[in-house]
């Protein structure tokens, strides 16, 4: 497989290795070496969730709070969405910047979000169907979000997806502004002493 980093530090694209035949294929779209090479450390899996969405559902903006914070590895195992990755953390070089990857059953690529970073997605076919893989089990208490139509941030949603339909939960998140003025948000320096001590461990 090939892993690149998106222009989102600690994000990245991962592009599997496919093999077909007349029965079908097979690809090996989730190796835990493979990142860790690249990464600095393997995904601790907790949880993996499953969504299946109709076109045009936008779900997201959402993050964790650090330490701990949830990363996600996703992939698109039926239709197309297109995932967005949102640097939130306060001092980061790219502050308020997102990169995007299309997730399909296509090119069956993955997106693996880190620690900290806003994840949001949007539905391009309709039975969307999406699973991820989670470092850390859902804790409500510390699960937050933010308006994935913030135009501050400017996500460009694909004509193809529609009209964007949000839970009432997304649709009444802060804005960008909102959530670093009220002291939500992660900062760069508590996700960087978070990968430090995650690759600690492994040692």
């Amino acid at each position: 497989m090939q892993i690149r980093e998106l222009s989102v530090p600690d994000a990245y694209e991962i592009t599997p290795k496919q093999f077909g035949d007349d029965r079908g294929l097979f690809a090996e779209w989730y190796r835990f070496d493979a990142l860790e090479d690249v990464v600095g450390h393997a995904l601790d899996l907790k949880q993996a969730n499953l969504s299946v969405s109709k076109r045009g559902v936008l779900r997201g903006i959402h993050f964790a709070d650090l330490p701990g914070g949830q990363a996600k590895y996703v992939m698109a195992a039926h239709g197309a969405v297109l995932d967005f990755a949102i640097d939130i953390r306060v001092g980061s070089p790219t502050f308020g910047k997102w990169d995007s990857v299309l997730l399909d059953d296509v090119d069956r690529r993955a997106i693996y979000v880190g620690e900290g970073i806003g994840h949001a997605f949007v539905a391009l076919t309709d039975d969307a169907t999406v699973t991820y893989l989670c470092s850390d089990v859902f804790r409500p208490e510390r699960e937050h979000g933010i308006n994935p139509l913030d135009p501050e941030i400017g996500l460009r949603i694909p004509a193809e997806a529609g009209e964007a339909l949000l839970s009432p939960k997304d649709a009444e998140a802060p804005t960008l502004a909102e959530a670093l003025e009220s002291g939500l948000l992660p900062t760069w320096e508590a996700a960087r002493d978070h990968y430090a001590s995650i690759a600690t461990k492994g040692l």
